[in-house]
């Protein structure tokens, strides 16, 4: 039993050793002491929407430092005391055996925060839920993904703005933008971007037949003002309309929404939470922003795939994972192959497994590419 544990640690040792230098703990250190210094500025808190941004994330940093030296005391300690342990305390073996199985999930736990290290995937994030065909029954699925992506934000401390929303006539959403706002929100939820497929008993049919219904999601980085995204005057048509909704928590009865179209890619956004039509368009702009550079990642993703001769059906528009109801119950990712069938769970926001899955599959993919 001896022999094992000491085996497992020296696996955990090299693995952590792999984090530490993915990771680079003294850019980290060197990141927390600038944002200290923010903080520390006299005008830090007169723009408190930047100022919380920033307490995010030092908080996001000090957090991701803390278990790193936390994981390096455990493997310091735990390998003093099996080398003292002998191989016939079976009972001192098994305390330790149980401290080390809690730090292997630490230290995958730590290894998820290696993947986020996208020049983007620290921003904030814009995700839009668009219906597909299917009337009603798509609607429904589209706002049980709302609330699944926002149960999953508010459970990992997240702030989440309702940008835009198009309730449906009957049930439901037509499309809906959310703003979630938190470290890394885009580095982890950037590969739900994709087609997402509900297959159930229609609660809209009376014979209580079995129907398969499809809803998008698109999900973009919130672009700093110094990112140079250039957007010309003359390529926008801006609309202004009333915004309405189907009642409650959607009504909305100022002439203050904005629309705002850009001609050159036909790209189309509107805002209508904001009090005022300025701060409507200045909105709606920042998440045009946001898709006119996710627009330029996946051309630059298209043309690595055809200078690498990929063939795969994974891309904008295609299908990404499936949610069954019945006949049984099961959630899966069909470009990882994680699946779960606690499928209450899943759209109560539990999704970190499969965020986790996509992370991997993504570096592990893009890892073999490079070789």
């Amino acid at each position: 039993m001896k022999y094992e544990l000491e085996q497992t640690l020296t696996e955990l040792k090299e693995k952590f050793s792999d984090i530490k230098q993915t990771l680079d703990i003294e850019k980290l250190k060197k990141e927390l002491k600038e944002l200290d210094a923010q903080m520390s500025a006299s005008n830090f808190w007169d723009d408190p929407n930047k100022a919380k941004e920033v307490l995010q994330k030092r908080k996001f940093i000090e957090e991701t430092l803390k278990k790193f030296e936390n994981i390096q005391s455990s493997l310091e300690g735990i390998e003093e005391m099996l080398s003292e342990v002998p191989e016939t305390d079976i009972e001192n073996l098994s305390l330790l055996e149980e401290e080390i199985k809690n730090l292997e999930k630490e230290i995958h736990e730590l290894e998820i925060k290696t993947y986020l290290s996208g020049e983007m995937d620290s921003k904030n994030a814009f995700l839009t839920i668009q219906a597909g065909a299917g009337g009603t029954e798509a609607c429904d699925w589209a706002q049980m993904l709302m609330r699944m992506y926002t149960r999953w934000a508010q459970k990992h401390g997240y702030t989440v703005e309702v940008v835009d929303i198009t309730p449906d006539d009957v049930a439901g959403i037509k499309s809906a933008t959310l703003h979630i706002k938190g470290p890394y929100a885009y580095g982890y939820l950037r590969g739900e971007s994709g087609v997402h497929r509900l297959v159930r008993i229609s609660p809209f049919d009376a014979n209580k037949r079995r129907h398969t219904s499809f809803a998008s999601v698109q999900v973009a980085p919130e672009i700093d003002e110094e990112i140079q995204i250039e957007i010309r005057p003359e390529d926008l048509k801006i609309e202004t309309f009333r915004s309405s909704g189907a009642g409650g928590q959607y009504v909305n009865t100022t002439d203050t929404a904005v629309r705002i179209t850009h001609l050159p890619t036909g790209i189309v956004v509107q805002c209508q939470d904001e009090r005022s039509q300025f701060q409507n368009k200045q909105k709606a702009l920042k998440i045009l922003k946001a898709k006119l550079y996710q627009l330029e990642l996946q051309k630059l993703e298209e043309k690595r795939k055809q200078y690498e001769g990929e063939k795969t059906d994974i891309g904008w528009g295609h299908q990404i994972r499936s949610y069954v109801f019945t006949p049984y119950q099961l959630v899966k990712d069909l470009r990882t192959g994680y699946e779960e069938s606690r499928i209450d769970a899943v759209m109560d926001g539990e999704i970190d497994g499969f965020i986790e899955a996509y992370l991997k599959w993504w570096a592990n993919k893009h890892k073999n590419a490079q070789n």
